[in-house]
């Protein structure tokens, strides 16, 4: 006080920008799409539809993690599990593989270890290894336990700390700090709470033994960690405020307290060629886990092992499992990503996840995890149609670094006000006149243009591409499912009428065909006269892509009785179920009364066509004893035959042994077509 100066003008005017810009995007926008929605919906739940450059890529994560999950495919693995004992405990082992994605992989794997008949041990190491101690408490870090292991919201854990503050408990709790300044009283803090009743004679230990050297952390310029100014008890504070101060005083005793130190034993073994290992640890010094039990490192006992002994096995296991999507993100989690990517400050950030749970754009859920809603996946979608960048950290990131250049003086506030003006312009420009936002791109995540007018394409701004379509048909989006070969999202062709086919494809491949095909898609009719190419693509239909589910390996069914294509299930013909030629305007419909009808990975016996699974209505079924599961061949079983029937008076011509016209490219390509000059009003039942 006896020596001030004046303030720092640009820390003022970078202070200034961050104001003048939030208001700008988040008040003038946010007060647009709150009048605009609810002018236009009844049933919105939510009293202010608000965008901000924190709190809106905060929602970004939350639903970024949902799209993750609803689109996971499980996928099932095999781990070989040797399983033995020694000196009477019972051990198992751990695969140096890890796992394999193959069962007959497995198998084999599985069996080598087998004919080995024991484990040979080819080296045991022994290593001393620390668990280090924590640096300072910093807010960010004291969220984070607070909603992980005190089962708290980030927001009503601020107020609390707020709270604690001000009582003069704690220190100040908003801090990016977590290393102690020099002038810091590390003994003076350590005897303020060596007569509490429960930590009292572990911080007394410490004084004592002197060695209360804190570790050396990050100096961000503001405050010091969090640590307690008072001695308190349960009695004296009581309920979420007594734990917030637990915490907040273990910590620091953990803080300035020796690091866990323990023995790690780390046996390697090998039979039939493979290697497995099996760990164990002692404790030599529990150091700060003393203090904070919840960290502490557990004995794991081995029994003694020398090189080159033989290991008996009792079993050898080949577990299955399968994988799992990643959980909902807990606040922690949430915490972590905005704090890596520089959403808020440790002050802001409690406030941004507690306003996307207010305004109804995600919910906490059990074990705090925050799921979005219906609303807050709507509107992510809504921002990512306009351009993915509103809902992703870039723009607030490109904000701060501006307003850093501010305040050391390397950037002019009125310049940056007006660059900022120009890019939140530029981002919520109106669509234009022509196209629509329809799929995205599998090259820059963003949403192509479907420009209707003929010739109808895609066309993706940010690449500057352009992808051809089939023409003289419908367009539309397919169940926002993508190719696995480019990430692409599928969209679906649909002809006109109700006989008219539909089939997915990819925009990408449709114009760059990743397999060689015998002819071309047009007008939703494959003529083979020319290669698939720009002018007409490889639908999903033609693809012999070996996994895809949407590919005509895992969707073709026999061949086509009338030329050289292939019969494949229509994705979308329900509940008019049917199968519709690859190449021609052969059209074969499935029994009507089925809930669901879908290829299978089995093969006919007799005639190589794909096996479907039919699921019938149960109060229609003809089936036996009212069930309602049938899988067969549609040209082998009687049952499934009979209920077929082919349009346009085309049909299949049966002759013993014989094969068609022609293999379908892909699955089913065995399936029996009627030869040229054969009655063509013969029905299907004919076959």
């Amino acid at each position: 006080m006896s020596s001030l100066v004046e303030p720092n003008r640009n820390e003022a005017l970078a202070v200034d920008a961050r104001q003048e810009v939030d208001l700008k995007v988040g008040v003038a926008f946010t007060r647009f799409q709150t009048r605009f929605f609810q002018g236009k919906y009844g049933n919105l739940d939510s009293s202010v539809i608000s965008y901000g450059p924190c709190q809106t890529p905060t929602l970004g994560f939350c639903v970024d993690r949902h799209i993750r999950i609803t689109t996971f495919t499980p996928e099932p693995f095999w781990v070989v599990r040797p399983h033995g004992s020694k000196s009477g405990q019972q051990l198992m082992f751990e695969w140096d593989r890890g796992r394999v994605f193959d069962r007959e992989v497995g198998v084999m794997f599985q069996k080598m270890v087998i004919d080995a008949g024991s484990l040979k041990v080819t080296a045991v190491s022994k290593k001393e290894e620390r668990k280090v101690r924590p640096n300072g408490l910093n807010t960010v870090d004291m969220l984070k336990v607070a909603s992980s292991a005190l089962n708290m919201g980030p927001h009503h854990a601020m107020q609390i700390a707020e709270r604690l503050y001000t009582q003069g408990y704690i220190s100040y709790p908003r801090t990016e700090s977590t290393s102690y300044p020099s002038s810091f009283d590390v003994r003076g803090a350590l005897a303020l709470q060596r007569n509490h009743p429960i930590w009292g004679d572990y911080a007394q230990s410490l004084i004592a033994s002197g060695s209360y050297v804190p570790k050396a952390g990050v100096d961000a310029g503001d405050h010091p960690p969090i640590t307690p100014m008072r001695c308190a008890t349960e009695a004296e504070l009581g309920g979420d405020a007594w734990r917030l101060y637990e915490y907040v005083t273990r910590h620091f005793l953990g803080s300035v307290s020796p690091d866990c130190k323990f023995m790690r034993t780390k046996v390697l073994l090998s039979a039939g060629g493979e290697k497995f290992s099996i760990a164990g640890r002692n404790v030599i010094s529990p150091g700060f886990t003393s203090c904070m039990p919840w960290l502490a490192v557990s004995d794991e006992n081995l029994p003694t092992f020398t090189v080159g002994e033989s290991v008996k096995c009792g079993e050898i296991e080949l577990h299955q499992g399968r994988t799992s999507p990643p959980d909902y993100l807990t606040e922690s989690e949430l915490i972590s990503l905005m704090e890596k990517n520089g959403i808020g400050t440790d002050a802001s950030i409690p406030v941004h996840i507690n306003n996307i749970c207010e305004r109804n754009y995600a919910q906490v859920q059990s074990g705090r995890r925050v799921v979005p809603t219906a609303l807050g996946i709507t509107l992510i979608r809504g921002y990512q149609y306009i351009d993915v960048d509103l809902c992703l950290p870039d723009i607030r990131r490109f904000i701060e670094q501006q307003i850093t250049l501010i305040a050391k003086g390397d950037a002019d506030h009125a310049a940056v006000i007006a660059r900022m003006d120009a890019l939140f312009e530029a981002q919520f420009s109106p669509l234009a006149d022509s196209g629509r936002s329809l799929s995205k791109c599998g090259k820059c995540a963003r949403y192509m243009k479907y420009i209707s007018m003929r010739p109808s394409r895609l066309y993706c701004s940010a690449c500057e591409e352009v992808y051809s379509l089939p023409q003289n048909g419908q367009i539309k989006l397919y169940k926002e499912l993508t190719c696995p070969l480019d990430n692409f999202e599928l969209v679906l062709f649909s002809l006109a009428g109700p006989d008219g086919k539909s089939y997915p494809l990819c925009p990408y491949c449709y114009n760059h065909p990743p397999f060689e095909v015998a002819g071309k898609v047009s007008g939703g009719l494959l003529t083979a006269k020319e290669p698939a190419g720009k002018a007409g693509g490889m639908p999903c239909t033609l693809c012999p892509h070996p996994t895809c589910r949407h590919s005509m390996v895992k969707q073709g069914v026999c061949a086509c009785p009338e030329c050289e294509g292939t019969l494949v299930l229509d994705p979308v013909s329900a509940p008019k179920w049917r199968l519709d030629c690859n190449k021609c305007s052969c059209l074969v419909y499935l029994p009507h009364n089925a809930h669901r009808i879908a290829t299978t990975d089995e093969r006919c016996d007799e005639c190589g066509s794909t096996l479907l699974e039919v699921d019938f209505n149960k109060n229609t079924t003809p089936l036996k004893d009212k069930a309602t599961l049938h899988k067969a061949c549609v040209l082998c079983d009687d049952l499934l035959h009979s209920l077929i029937e082919m349009k346009h008076g085309k049909s299949f011509m049966r002759r013993p042994g014989g094969r068609g016209r022609g293999r379908g490219r892909g699955r089913g390509g065995r399936g029996r077509g009627r030869a040229r000059g054969e009655d063509p009003k013969m029905s299907f039942r004919d076959f």
